[in-house]
């Protein structure tokens, strides 16, 4: 593991391996307590299993200081905690949003507010700092979660949402106002010292696009630009994520500005591979959650190989199950899954 490893794949320089990441491997702490020789709550245990995976680079976003659950009306973003036991069961919350009216006339700067900016920026540099002494050997980067999209929904649920998108011209500005809160937070992520920017926005489903793709091209991916510039001019790296199929979109993406693309398997590896791998780091791989959940090794070990296979045409990347490492994946297949990837990350 290295954070330098993570930083020549991103920045497309010559390495001496691909780079490593995974999600959500915090479900299975008996796996990682085996790796790491020591229990959950002992303080070398992340470094220890982390070193075990050769993991080079922590996934870290933060929406800032204020949380808008506290300060104004929100909604559901969906339920994405999964718990093998079901304890994380709940209700959703109810959309407080009832006319279209007021989703266009709703503005998240007005109705969340801003923290002070001295403030962000210390805030957001204490993440960076502490990220680097307790994990100094993965790469940490900065960044926002509800970024536009995603904070549309986490405010207006998905059903106001798709409703007032149906009149373009109307959800810009809600768009925009959602922009604006982010755009501040990157400006404070850009007066500190990491060296990189993640923006997630889950703008897409697993089948693509749910809005007109003039909203994209013309909305949203624009004032994504703006938002890197921001980070591009403060001297850092980009690192783009969504959940869902957006390969309609990632031409787009990149021409924005976008350094690295993270996403799901759902995105074809190989059309990633054949049109951005020259371009940017690419941040997955062919194998997907669900083949380790429901034992298909022979199909795990081809996306493996295929993965790899692709990987002659990049400059850069870092290996993942895109779409994460769930609760109910049997230890087995993680074994199996890491013993086989781990030794050919060499080049």
């Amino acid at each position: 593991m290295s954070k330098e490893c993570a930083l020549k794949n991103l920045n497309l320089e010559s390495a001496d391996r691909w780079a490593h990441t995974e999600y959500s491997l915090g479900y299975h702490p008996q796996f990682l307590e085996a790796l790491a020789g020591v229990p959950e709550k002992h303080p070398e245990f992340s470094r220890r299993w982390k070193a075990a995976l050769q993991i080079d680079f922590n996934f870290l976003v933060n929406d800032g200081l204020i949380d808008w659950a506290d300060t104004g009306r929100v909604t559901d973003m969906g339920h994405a905690v999964y718990a093998e036991d079901g304890s994380d069961k709940r209700q959703a919350v109810v959309c407080p949003f009832q006319t279209l009216e007021e989703v266009w006339a709703f503005d998240a700067v007005e109705e969340y507010g801003l923290p002070d900016k001295s403030e962000q920026v210390a805030a957001y540099e204490k993440i960076v700092r502490e990220a680097r002494e307790n994990e100094p050997e993965q790469l940490t980067p900065g960044g926002t979660y509800k970024t536009i999209v995603s904070g549309a929904i986490q405010t207006f649920g998905w059903d106001m949402l798709l409703m007032g998108a149906s009149d373009p011209h109307k959800m810009e500005k809600v768009f925009d106002s959602f922009f604006r809160r982010t755009l501040f937070l990157h400006e404070c992520w850009a007066e500190t010292s990491a060296e990189v920017v993640l923006t997630h926005d889950d703008f897409v489903w697993s089948c693509g696009a749910f809005m007109s793709p003039d909203i994209y091209r013309e909305v949203i991916i624009p004032r994504y630009a703006q938002l890197w510039t921001v980070a591009h001019n403060a001297g850092k790296k980009v690192m783009f994520c969504a959940d869902g199929n957006f390969m309609e979109f990632a031409g787009d993406i990149v021409e924005a500005g976008a350094d690295a693309l993270i996403f799901e398997p759902m995105n074809d590896f190989d059309f990633m591979a054949d049109n951005f791998g020259q371009a940017c780091c690419l941040v997955g791989s062919f194998v997907d959650c669900r083949d380790l959940t429901f034992n298909n090794w022979s199909k795990v070990e081809r996306d493996i190989d295929r993965t790899f296979t692709r990987l002659r045409d990049c400059r850069g990347a870092m290996l993942a199950v895109g779409n994460h490492l769930p609760a109910n994946i049997p230890e087995e297949m993680l074994k199996r899954y890491f013993d086989t990837l781990l030794p050919r990350l060499e080049k």
